[in-house]
């Protein structure tokens, strides 16, 4: 028998380390050839680490949530034959050091848990000394054991009300008279013992604690909100944009559309709208470089689509949004949104942006701040649409009114300029005829 070093391989040109995100193995497991040992990201890209061969797993060399250098040894495996570590031949073996945060996972309690030949741990209440009781009696009891099912607790009138005022289920409460009767007495002994006892309402105090490492993309996510919002003063604008005719229009081409091509949402045609208005204000479309005081100005025109996914928020990019009709971008946004929910999105889907839009649908309120995807200068939020009466002059007509809420770098994007952007992009939705209007 011979032991077998997995390292972590190179995912990613030019990347120098990844973050492990999940173990499939622990210690002691057989594993074959090709089980799925580990999981790590990289970039928000997402790798299934294999077995190269048959083993069992004799030692994990990192925690979730480490950071682990490519080529730093993972996994120590025992195998048939000699394996890839020749100790006996004078090589020295790779240490857990080698691995940020090794650890080895055991079964056994952590060392500050109790052993069995240490004092016994004293039970949290103690038993109170015997007390003579009345004959026919009986004795209260300290547990406050519920009782069966169907066991009605004896009461007078005026112990009921006293349990119900102070929120206490009767049948927690063990009785001190004859045949069990529970007295005022009683219940001032129920109370006394804290708030871990069950309430007649159902409603009880919780203090348990749970602790939640933020690891994967959910700290990729946290990393760069922080950073955006840390980076760029916001400042967000909101504007009423009446879409009923925008609707009607996107129900009138969804009803005629040929088989194979997408339905359409909201969504393509304000992307097409956002290129119309880019072409008039193109440093909206650029991303900033602060630390080298560089705005670079794009002429391509890639639209970040943010979408929620089970593992968290990522942002699919539609490339080249001004080459693409109406049916090409609802296609496209179709395709990389079944991509970023089923985890089969690439790197290259999954970065690029110049601009942002962020959409939370139905869900959308009526006002949002969307923070700006760094380093980015713009990003577009869509709220929700829902029918309002509009006064047209004369009278009040229902319309169906949305509120885009967007926001912008500060430091290069004036009030002003923002202001003019959003207007643009809502005469053109008001009017959707202008936007097949070159």
């Amino acid at each position: 028998m011979g032991e077998h070093i997995i390292k972590l391989p190179d995912v990613g040109e030019g990347v120098a380390e990844a973050e492990l995100v999940e173990w499939h193995v622990k210690v002691g497991d057989l594993v074959r050839e090709d089980t799925v040992l580990a999981a790590v990201m990289t970039d928000k890209a997402t790798v299934e680490i294999p077995s190269p061969v048959d083993g069992e797993i004799l030692w994990l060399g990192a925690e979730i949530g480490d950071t682990v250098a490519i080529g730093s040894p993972i996994v120590r495996l025992k195998v048939a034959g000699e394996g890839n570590v020749k100790g006996a031949a004078g090589e020295p073996e790779p240490k857990a050091e080698a691995a940020p945060k090794p650890t080895e996972v055991k079964s056994e309690p952590a060392p500050s848990a109790p052993k069995a030949a240490s004092k016994p741990v004293e039970p949290a209440v103690k038993a109170s000394p015997p007390v003579a009781t009345p004959k026919g009696t009986r004795p209260a009891s300290i547990t406050g054991a519920p009782r069966a099912e169907g066991d009605k607790p004896l009461a007078s009138p005026a112990v009921r009300l006293r349990a119900k005022e102070a929120g206490i289920d009767l049948r927690q409460v063990a009785g001190s008279g004859p045949a069990g009767r529970i007295s005022h007495e009683d219940i001032e002994a129920f109370l006394a013992r804290g708030p871990q006892l069950a309430r007649a309402t159902g409603l009880a105090p919780k203090d348990g604690v749970e602790d939640i490492k933020v690891v994967g993309l959910r700290r990729k996510i946290a990393e760069k909100m922080s950073l955006a919002k840390s980076r760029i003063p916001h400042i967000t604008y909101v504007e009423e944009i009446d879409v009923t005719a925008l609707e009607e229009l996107r129900a009138t081409l969804n009803k005629d559309k040929r088989g194979d091509r997408a339905k359409l949402t909201l969504l393509p045609f304000l992307m097409r709208a956002m290129v119309k208005a880019i072409a008039d204000q193109p440093n909206l479309n650029a991303l900033f470089d602060d630390d080298a005081g560089i705005i670079h100005q794009h002429e391509g025109i890639h639209i970040g689509i943010a979408a929620q996914t089970p593992t968290g928020l990522v942002v699919p990019v539609v490339k080249h949004a001004e080459a693409r009709d109406l049916w090409d971008c609802a296609a496209e946004v179709n395709r990389l949104a079944d991509a970023a929910k089923s985890g089969t999105a690439t790197r290259d889907e999954l970065s690029g942006s110049t601009i942002t839009i962020t959409s939370l649908g139905a869900m959308g309120g009526v006002a949002t701040t969307p923070v700006i995807n760094y380093p980015e200068v713009a990003i577009v939020g869509v709220n929700k649409m829902m029918v309002r009466p509009v006064w047209d002059g004369t009278q009040f007509v229902p319309r169906k009114m949305m509120n885009l809420s967007s926001s912008f770098d500060h430091r290069v994007i004036d009030g002003w300029d923002a202001a003019v952007f959003v207007q643009r992009i809502k005469a053109l939705l008001e009017t959707p005829a202008l936007i097949f209007v070159d």
